[in-house]
């Protein structure tokens, strides 16, 4: 289950940008997987920059 990604934003995104595709639940889930890593991802490089704050450049 995701915990990051809201489903219902997601699918009405998707619905805005190609209006005949659709976003099956696995789909939520390796999205919610992907953020989960990006975060991880920009609070090491933040980290390796000697700063306790993540900054829109860090992702």
């Amino acid at each position: 289950m995701a915990d990051f990604v809201r489903k219902s934003s997601v699918k009405e995104e998707v619905k805005k940008v190609g209006k005949d595709m659709r976003c099956p639940d696995d789909t939520i889930e390796g999205l919610d997987k992907f953020v989960k890593e990006s975060i991880a991802k920009a609070v090491a490089r933040a980290k390796a920059d000697g700063r306790k704050t993540l900054r829109a450049h860090d992702f």
